[in-house]
């Protein structure tokens, strides 16, 4: 029995399926732990093939190389440096588990199997996973640890478990991907735990990009009285070391770490800088390209882009029509002068001409709409990608949650790309980001300090310059109004008399939950995009295309 323990939060950033390279992460945290006395390292859940590895684990071969990969680690820690606290798919007796593994004295010495698998939301476990049963302690060099499993400690059973089987430290190893507020649901849930057991807890998260989610990391450390121990930084890789000791009243930890979480809108902005950051770098793109309108949307993405990843790998391009503006021209330029990324010009006029020539037989007697709005953006999104395909840069989309929820956007024009950072963004919050990012610089951040985006991007109406004079709100409700609509339908899922009773108009509600409805076939075939909100499209909310719906409540 020890009275001492030392234990080291890797908060690490692992790639799914990359086996050999999550296991050199394991290896520099351990090697950095060990140098400042560490008795055991902790890692996030399936830390050793990434989270969420979703249909890999249901490939034998892929679990046998994870197995191999667990192994040589085990064998690692016969050296007598710090024990190996890490996550992997697991089968026991035929089945498979998500399961936390405890590595010492060059052995797997414990195995604990997650008990509550999520399967809401982006998490469907249950697919591909089989629950543990309720676990005890872990008994770790003379000490009761009690292992949980992320979603685990999310309700009251494996916690309360734990503390009536003698556990004297709660250690939570996890991959809760970011959402808006989710930073201060983990530690009220945390503090909910530690208040019912009387334990220490300490919360290991991943940190990362993963396709459309990113985990933010913000790993914590609580003692038995709820006072912080440690707080590790959002969105960056950390070693940290907490000290605990035994006394007349159970585990007290202590620590140098201790970095205050983000605002609101640095966290949306972070999020959204790492997502695309490990997109572009985890799929080996050289860089990114995005068309560059003048307008707000694809001045914010190209702010978040320089940011992600350096003004030398963001390419913008302005492509005008004879409907663009010298003011957008303008503003496109400045835009890109204060990021300090390259502005190419290529204007869609010959295209236009060309397809209204090619098209004009099959058009003889029809008047010109919508239709020829499209070709205008889906020359771009031609252009856009041949530039992509000479080059190798993947294009950036620039549409917004908003436009996306009601079909306010062209397939096979503006909403081509290989992803988007705005994806679950609504435009109000667009705007809130960009004068956020005009007043601050995340740490991390490559762009440069100071205003970024100009004024006049900011302040102007909005529009897609498609035709003359054209402002979005010609077709759509005010932004504002808008998107408390599109909040109360789709995070919210309220029905359409409890959003009139908010005070909106009850026609203005129904046009736009038409809209939402009719454009699901849209957002099918859109990018992938950061996950913000507590539903986004995708993951989120699975919606059928085909669907009698509009038709049911016409008839209610």
């Amino acid at each position: 029995m020890t009275d001492h323990l030392t234990i080291a939060l890797a908060q690490i950033n692992p790639t799914v399926g990359a086996l050999d390279h999550n296991a050199g992460l394991i290896r520099a945290a351990r090697a950095e732990a060990a140098a400042q006395g560490a008795d055991l390292v902790v890692y996030p859940e399936l830390s050793v093939c990434g989270y969420p590895p979703e249909d890999l684990v249901l490939k034998p071969f892929f679990l046998d190389k994870v197995e191999d990969t667990v192994k040589a680690l085990a064998a690692e820690t016969a050296d007598g440096g710090p024990a190996l606290l890490v996550g992997a798919p697991w089968r026991v007796d035929g089945k498979r588990h998500n399961a936390a593994l405890l590595l010492d004295g060059g052995a797997i010495a414990s195995i604990r199997l997650k008990y509550d698998l999520p399967n809401y939301g982006p998490f469907d476990e249950k697919r591909v996973f089989v629950p543990g049963p309720l676990p005890g302690p872990v008994n770790f060099r003379g000490v009761r640890l009690g292992v949980l499993v992320c979603e685990d400690m999310w309700t009251p059973d494996v916690t309360e478990t734990l503390a009536e089987t003698g556990a004297e430290i709660l250690v939570v190893p996890n991959g809760s991907p970011f959402e808006i507020d989710k930073i201060d649901r983990r530690l009220e849930l945390a503090v909910a735990r530690v208040v019912e057991t009387g334990l220490p807890l300490i919360y290991l998260n991943q940190v990362g990009g993963q396709d459309e989610l990113v985990f933010d990391g913000a790993s914590f450390a609580l003692n038995a009285d709820r006072s912080l121990v440690a707080q590790l930084p959002a969105f960056d890789s950390r070693l940290a070391i907490t000290r605990w000791t035994r006394g007349a009243d159970g585990w007290t930890g202590s620590s140098n770490e201790m970095v205050a979480p983000p605002d609101a809108l640095g966290a949306i902005y972070g999020a959204m800088v790492l997502g695309l950051r490990d997109y572009v770098a985890k799929n080996r793109f050289p860089g990114v390209l995005l068309g560059m309108s003048g307008g707000i949307d694809s001045a914010i993405s190209a702010a978040v882009a320089v940011d992600a990843l350096g003004a030398d790998k963001v390419h913008c391009v302005m492509m005008p029509s004879p409907y663009t503006s010298q003011d957008s021209l303008d503003d496109a330029a400045e835009c890109s002068a204060l990021l300090g990324c390259r502005i190419d010009t290529i204007s869609i006029g010959p295209a236009m001409e060309a397809f209204a020539g090619m098209l004009a037989p099959s058009f003889a007697g029809k008047q010109p709409d919508i239709t020829e709005e499209n070709l205008q953006s889906r020359s771009r999104g031609v252009t856009l990608m041949a530039l992509s395909n000479k080059f190798g840069s993947m294009v950036l989309s620039t549409g917004n949650k908003s436009e996306m929820s009601v079909g306010y956007a062209t397939l096979y024009g503006d909403m081509c790309g290989g992803y988007s950072v705005l994806k679950d963004v609504y435009k109000t919050t667009v705007y809130k980001l960009t004068h956020w990012r005009n007043q601050s610089r995340p740490d991390g951040a490559l762009g440069p300090e100071g205003r970024v985006i100009p004024e006049r991007i900011i302040t102007k109406a909005p529009t897609a310059e498609l035709k003359p004079d054209q402002k979005d709100q010609d077709t759509l409700p005010d932004y504002a109004e808008l998107d408390d609509i599109l909040e109360c339908l789709v995070e919210r899922d309220l029905s359409l008399h409890d959003i009139v009773a908010r005070g909106h108009d009850a026609q203005t509600v129904n046009r736009v939950w038409r809209m939402l409805d009719r454009a699901e076939y849209k957002r099918r075939q859109a990018p992938p995009g950061v996950k913000i909100t507590s539903r986004s499209f995708g993951r989120d909310r699975r919606y059928p295309i085909t669907s009698g719906l509009l038709s049911l409540v016409r008839g209610s």
